[in-house]
């Protein structure tokens, strides 16, 4: 199976768009625009069982983990190391959101995360001048970020950067650098996500 097949095959595994496959998602062409798009396998017509508490929570953490590219343990660390701390839910996000990899594609420079990571993983990404080749790199308030000569010369990439996307108010823009201006507020993150069921998940 093809590479974009099987990401199509995880946002209707999950029910709802992680935004996997860049400007696809955002086109007719996206299995969930259609009438009828339903969960991968032979099962997938069976969507009205009623799941347990312990398979909401579950799903909602791999719904979750999978928005974002990270794996199970990476996940998983970022929820421990917030294990002391009050608004766990929204902290958990916040630190996502805070990745360079989300960054560069909030900022509009991938038309998805992972090609955000494929940029960085590249060596055409530089923070406050620096290059960075780590996609869980945390950045910070001020932080500045750019993308180099060569990306532009990349032609999804320069397809997509002649988009007319804005990214949210916590990132200021300008061409092909940005900068971290404040931390995200819970509006600004993804709405189909339940942070609550993935604290809960942990807790158990």
């Amino acid at each position: 199976m093809k590479q974009g097949a099987i990401k199509c095959r995880i946002c209707r595994r999950e029910g709802t768009k992680l935004f996997l496959k860049g400007a696809r998602c955002f086109s007719p062409k996206c299995p969930l625009e259609k009438k009828g798009a339903v969960p991968p396998g032979v099962h997938g017509l069976r969507r009205s069982f009623r799941k347990s508490e312990y398979g909401l929570q579950l799903r909602e953490k791999q719904k979750t983990k999978r928005l974002y590219g990270v794996s199970e343990r990476q996940f998983k660390n970022y929820y421990l190391r917030l294990q002391q701390t009050e608004n766990r839910g929204m902290l958990l996000l916040a630190n996502l959101e805070m990745r360079l990899d989300n960054v560069v594609y909030r900022l509009g420079f991938a038309p998805s995360r992972a090609s955000a990571r494929q940029l960085i993983r590249s060596g055409h990404v530089q923070v406050n001048g620096k290059k960075v080749k780590v996609s869980s790199y945390a950045v910070r308030i001020g932080d500045k970020i750019a993308l180099g000569k060569k990306a532009k010369a990349i032609t999804y990439i320069a397809e997509w950067l002649k988009s007319d996307y804005k990214p949210p108010a916590w990132l200021k823009k300008a061409g092909v650098r940005g900068e971290i201006v404040r931390l995200p507020v819970r509006k600004e993150m993804p709405q189909d996500v339940n942070e609550s069921l993935v604290v809960e998940f942990y807790s158990r």
